[in-house]
């Protein structure tokens, strides 16, 4: 069966999902998705034998939201609460979208710079 494809996903999965990675250390950051479990409970994995925890598509999708509305938008855990808790609720389609494209688009800039600071020092 397609890795893609499964049903549940483990944590380690979802941090590569949501590319989760310690910038000091390089290692998966799973600390933030537990932590955020804790914070939002709207986020709900299931727990197998061993503890440990799967995750199905739509705590995925509730976590990129999350993700989203913290890093990108800036929104505070206070305020992601609220906006989570409102029934009518929805991310804009356009930003909903576009949520791999912003974080492509970051990077690209940072890139961007590390090429001009070469290009200046080198």
């Amino acid at each position: 069966m397609n890795e893609n494809n499964k049903t549940y996903k483990t944590i380690s999965d979802v941090a590569k999902i949501l590319n989760l990675i310690d910038k000091k250390t390089g290692k998966l950051s799973t600390h933030t998705i537990r932590f955020w479990e804790k914070e939002f409970k709207q986020i709900k994995p299931r727990i197998f034998a061993g503890k440990r925890r799967y995750y199905d598509n739509t705590s995925i999708e509730i976590l990129k939201k999350i993700q989203f509305l913290l890093k990108t938008k800036g929104m505070t855990i206070k305020g992601v609460k609220k906006y989570l808790n409102n029934a009518n609720s929805q991310l804009d389609v356009h930003d909903n979208k576009s949520i791999k494209a912003k974080i492509i688009k970051t990077k690209l800039n940072n890139i961007s710079r590390l090429i001009k600071k070469i290009k200046t020092n080198g």
